[in-house]
């Protein structure tokens, strides 16, 4: 497994919101956290990149303990989290916030490279790249926030909820460009609201309730369970 996660709990000021989190994730897969509101998804993607230390149990990357270390330490070793909310700089360019993203010596070394890349996928931001953050629409700057996320060379991308507040047109485009990246080789741990479009993205799918992995299958089996489906996800 390229990543694994095991009986995780963590809490914010003492108070509990992960209590016993576990699964895995294997190189080259997409795989998705799927839960009601409240259920942990976000939690678990912030204690994985080090922003939110765990209280009990272990994160590890290709074999490497991550809990406890800093959330620069665990970047540098290939992993980028793309939160909730884009926290774009706003009054950056598009090409300021990119190069914000290529931090670490492996990124700052092909940067350049990097660069090209994520302007090739996003040829919108090409068009924009001297324009400021803070006057895209919300599509735009999610392209930016993914685009930021990819600057650092990941081997897994985290991705907390990319379709959030983005025009239903655009919500499309943004999951053509999650599998474009899982393509090309980049492991992606999925967060996302529209459930039904990340069970069927996903290779595998972890269901998580109040802080717990209840249950896991191929995305095609937890959206083929009824029971699922009704009790947890609310499709």
């Amino acid at each position: 497994m390229l990543l694994e996660v095991s009986r995780l709990s963590a809490a914010y000021a003492g108070v509990p919101a992960l209590h016993d989190v576990s699964f895995g994730v294997g190189e080259g897969q997409i795989v998705a956290l799927v839960g009601a509101n409240g259920a942990g998804k976000t939690t678990t993607l912030r204690t994985i990149s080090g922003l939110l230390h765990p209280v009990r149990g272990q994160i590890a990357f290709r074999g490497q303990r991550l809990d406890g270390q800093p959330a620069h330490r665990i970047a540098e070793l290939g992993i980028a989290h793309v939160p909730e909310g884009r926290r774009l700089f706003s009054r950056l360019t598009v090409r300021q916030n990119l190069l914000v993203g290529a931090h670490g010596k492996r990124a700052r070394a092909s940067e350049n490279e990097a660069m090209e890349r994520v302007l090739t996928m996003f040829p919108r931001l090409r068009e924009r790249a001297d324009q400021r953050a803070g006057t895209l629409s919300g599509g735009e700057q999610q392209m930016v926030a993914i685009a930021r996320g990819l600057m650092l060379r990941p081997v897994l991308l985290m991705l907390d909820e990319p379709s959030l507040g983005i025009a239903p047109k655009l919500v499309d485009e943004i999951f053509t460009t999650i599998r474009a990246i899982a393509r090309e080789g980049t492991t992606i741990l999925l967060v996302e609201q529209n459930v039904r479009e990340s069970l069927e993205l996903a290779d595998h799918a972890y269901v998580l309730q109040t802080g717990s992995t209840i249950a896991d299958g191929t995305g095609a089996e937890i959206l083929a369970s009824d029971l699922i489906r009704r009790a947890y996800l609310g499709i």
